[in-house]
């Protein structure tokens, strides 16, 4: 489903997003810290602020108690800004550094420079533009793979925008709202769909509420949908992140900054460098606890069953003939003699030797 190729079960993207503040050192250290920390890919924000918001738009109320109320939207979009050049630069770093370089497009310049100028066959698709049909359309004319983030949104409006998807992926009409709909139900539409789109949970608030996060979530998304599933975590700590994985999630999207004390709308909702290191970490450990289907003794388990496991043993001594009784019988350790499964069928029968006082019987 992503582009890279890994051995890992979980592919985990550090959301760089804008919390660069606009600097191309700082987004090298941010690639940095998540080649460190061990995450598949690394992930910023494309987009031309004047193109994607009005001059007269609100922040936020999150974004407002993390960057105050001096400036317009436009205005702290404006400033967070990588100039293609930049990207250009970033991908090229990411490249070196061994790590996938991912971005979100927001508009259709920045879209056609990451698809057809750097050539991404990944395209992930923030929240926000989930109900923005000509846009889900170009995009997925436009790439091979999306990530699509479900914030703010019901199920209806999930399955409108995978309608978007399967048109756009099975058909070179022009498209509506109704012919949309029917090619998700075609079986060609809905292959598609399957094979190339990744649905994540979330809430988009930054940080958001345990109280909000609402992980179930991602068993209503798989049972509706059948897409890959994945969790991007706006959630304070590494915790709510390893939980989703528990919980079936294959791709796990989380905020890194370099401190959560700089100015910034999403730094506060982010991971710090170490913690990040540790949040990969919990979901390794956590792969390697999944392990098969089976129900079976593993081979360190294997060994101690004869220590922790118990026998029929002679709780006294017992001569040849004597019949074997509750009184004379006793369950335990080690588990090398007969199973105590056998103790009621042993009842009544008579000893064919002498048996010694916790002899095995």
């Amino acid at each position: 489903m992503i582009a890279m190729t890994t051995n890992h079960k979980i592919f985990i993207i550090a959301e760089a997003g804008v919390n660069h503040n606009g600097s191309i050192d700082l987004a090298r250290k941010l690639v940095d810290a998540a080649v460190d920390a061990g995450a598949d890919a690394v992930k910023f924000q494309s987009f031309i602020a004047a193109s994607i918001v009005t001059a007269t738009a609100s922040k936020a109320e999150y974004q407002i108690a993390n960057t105050g109320s001096s400036e317009s939207q436009l205005e702290m979009l404006k400033k967070l800004e990588l100039s293609h050049p930049q990207q250009r630069e970033l991908f090229t770093y990411c490249k070196n550094q061994g790590i996938q370089f991912l971005s979100t497009p927001f508009d259709f310049e920045s879209l056609k420079f990451l698809t057809a100028d750097l050539g991404l066959e990944t395209i992930k698709i923030g929240s926000g533009e989930l109900t923005n049909a000509p846009f889900l359309y170009e995009v997925a004319r436009s790439t091979k793979k999306i990530i699509l983030s479900t914030g703010m949104s019901t199920i209806s409006e999930v399955r409108d925008a995978l309608g978007v998807f399967a048109f756009a992926f099975t058909s070179s009409e022009p498209p509506t709202r109704e012919s949309c709909i029917e090619a998700l139900a075609s079986s060609a539409g809905n292959g598609a769909v399957t094979s190339r789109v990744t649905l994540l949970h979330c809430t988009t608030d930054y940080p958001t509420e345990p109280s909000d996060v609402n992980l179930r979530a991602i068993q209503t998304l798989r049972e509706a949908f059948d897409c890959k599933i994945g969790f991007s975590d706006h959630s304070s700590g590494t915790h709510l992140a390893v939980a989703a994985v528990a919980m079936g999630a294959q791709v796990i999207e989380k905020h890194l900054t370099t401190s959560r004390e700089l100015a910034g709308p999403d730094h506060r909702a982010s991971l710090e460098p170490g913690e990040f290191k540790k949040l990969v970490a919990q979901i390794r450990e956590l792969e390697l606890a999944f392990g098969s289907a089976e129900k079976n003794p593993t081979a360190t388990e294997t060994k101690n069953k004869k220590i922790a496991r118990r026998s029929l043993v002679a709780s006294q001594a017992i001569k040849a003939g004597e019949a074997f009784t509750a009184s004379n019988v006793a369950i335990k350790r080690p588990g090398t003699g007969r199973s105590p499964f056998e103790y009621w069928a042993l009842l009544g029968t008579k000893a064919t030797r002498d048996i010694a006082e916790h002899e095995l019987i």
